[in-house]
């Protein structure tokens, strides 16, 4: 099968995000200018660069009373800020409930019933018990092709690991198992690693 997205699929469903999988997931926590948390989860999610450590997310779609965008962009606009919090599979429910459309104003945090803590270096919230979190300063937010469509870079300045992922000195996912997005409403979660060396090693 060959198609040109322009002209369409012909398929009962888009297979665009089933070919672009696993995606890691960043489950993105923002504070808008008066105070108010925000919490979400976003697919198009990577880390771009190791030094100085750096991360992006894309996030597409808008909300009619978020100025062209979602209130984590709108956030992170505003305030220069974010925390990327690592989603394992047991937080899978609530990671789902925090992907509601909700008003801007409504804190995802407590419609999941998360509990949260401060961030050490910027000023935001972050998932009490996730794996993993990393305190970001925005380097630059840019518009793509595309209705609504932006990505958000920004460089790690903190990160919070949890102990008991840390094994012989090593971050180890699969004491915790991370989350990824596939296509349609499948998700899968890491349990198994294998090592390859690159022949330059």
């Amino acid at each position: 099968m060959f198609y040109r997205p322009e002209d369409g699929h012909g398929l009962p469903h888009n297979p665009f995000n089933a070919i672009v999988t696993p995606r890691p997931i960043g489950w993105i926590s923002t504070r808008d200018s008066e105070g108010r948390d925000n919490l979400a989860p976003y697919s198009f999610f990577n880390g771009v660069a190791y030094t100085p450590p750096q991360v992006m997310f894309a996030s597409t779609g808008a909300k009619d009373d978020r100025d062209g965008t979602k209130d984590s962009m709108a956030n992170i606009r505003d305030t220069g800020v974010f925390c990327v919090n690592i989603v394992e599979y047991a937080a899978r429910d609530a990671m789902n409930a925090s992907a509601a459309h909700l008003p801007h104003d409504v804190d995802e945090f407590v419609h999941a019933g998360l509990e949260k803590v401060e961030c050490d270096e910027i000023a935001c919230a972050r998932v009490a018990n996730a794996p993993a979190a990393m305190e970001c300063r925005l380097t630059q937010i840019v518009q793509i092709e595309g209705a609504a469509n932006f990505v958000c870079f920004g460089e790690v300045i903190g990160v919070h690991l949890r102990d008991d992922c840390l094994v012989d000195g090593k971050f180890d996912v699969t004491r915790y198992e991370p989350l990824s997005r596939l296509g349609y409403r499948d998700y899968t979660r890491v349990r198994e690693v294998f090592e390859m060396a690159r022949p330059d090693d």
